[in-house]
């Protein structure tokens, strides 16, 4: 029972992010303090404002007595005397909780932690999974850009908050594992364990190869996400990705047609080349739709051989006439 409520205490430290004065903790909590080791350390706060000594109800100004000593007046008990201990206040350690989380969950030391800001840290990958602390969890419900900065394409993701005072179910959806930290962890043979392994109903999130990264086109070029065009992404050949490709690194600007080929490494002579429909394959969905993107992306000055890719210059998608 003294470590669960040990662990309960590093947790109420954790969430609440700052250094509290021992007069606030209950007797419970100070008779806890020694089991916590180095979890918690002494800390200075500004001790101009201390908890009244007397009532500990309110928080009041401290002064100097004119004799050395301080005073407060507190609106129930009146003028106290400060003691030097009034002042005192602990801090939990987060540098030592990171390294301890990091212990019970099996992350090799060669990862480093990353802060991600506002209370929230990278602790590493756990058998490829990134695992994320934060503080607070509608912190990182509320901004979901948080996680896509440590995804990892195949893996599921594990997130460590302090449970808030209303939760129901899991607050993220499949891919996404929550682990409340004052559920999930506590105190072991003076580190931190981890109670049972990952849920089994966590679905890992597949990559998918259409998704797109540069504008419109996926990560290889062999894709792109054209609503106008077609419902769902369409699947280019190798050339006509190398086509793509070779446009996009020229950010949109208008470049000769054979500089183009040459920077793809292809021998026909126009980029066009590569999208034209063959006689057999008159009427296939899926070559009219690669003619169409080609058609929708690229700008063609015929007399001039120039070429250009709009979406290129800005990374986003063109617009669709």
């Amino acid at each position: 029972m003294a470590a669960h409520d040990a662990w309960a205490l590093v947790c109420r430290l954790f969430a609440g992010g700052t250094p509290v004065l021992r007069a606030t903790l209950s007797p419970r909590e100070i008779s806890l303090l020694p089991a916590l080791g180095k979890a918690v350390k002494p800390t200075v706060v500004d001790q101009s404002f201390v908890l009244c000594p007397h009532c500990e109800q309110h928080r009041v100004q401290v002064w100097g007595d004119g004799r050395g000593g301080r005073m407060c007046r507190c609106p129930d008990c009146g003028p106290v005397a400060v003691d030097a201990n009034d002042g005192a206040a602990l801090a939990l350690d987060e540098d030592w909780l990171r390294q301890k989380l990091r212990l019970a969950l099996g992350i090799e030391s060669r990862d480093g932690i990353d802060d991600l800001g506002g209370g929230v840290w990278r602790l590493g990958d756990a058998r490829r999974s990134p695992i994320v602390l934060a503080r607070d969890l509608t912190r990182v419900l509320y901004e979901p850009a948080l996680l896509n900065r440590v995804r990892v394409a195949g893996s599921d993701l594990r997130v460590i908050t302090p449970r808030p005072s209303i939760t129901r179910g899991s607050p993220f959806g499949a891919g996404v594992e929550w682990l409340a930290l004052e559920e999930r962890f506590t105190f072991y043979g003076g580190g931190i364990t981890l109670f049972g392994t990952p849920s089994p109903s966590v679905t890992p999130v597949v990559a998918d190869p259409a998704v797109p990264v540069n504008g419109p086109f996926s990560a290889d070029f062999k894709w792109a996400t054209l609503p106008d065009v077609q419902a769902t992404p369409i699947q280019f050949t190798d050339g006509q990705s190398k086509v793509f490709k070779a446009l996009w690194s020229f950010k949109g600007a208008e470049v000769d047609g054979a500089r183009i080929m040459s920077s793809a490494d292809l021998e026909s002579d126009k980029p066009i080349d590569l999208f034209k429909i063959k006689a057999k394959d008159k009427g296939s969905p899926l070559h009219e739709a690669r003619l169409a993107a080609y058609g929708a992306l690229v700008v063609t000055q015929q007399r001039a051989g120039l070429y250009a890719m709009p979406c290129a210059a800005t990374g986003k998608e063109v617009a669709m006439t």
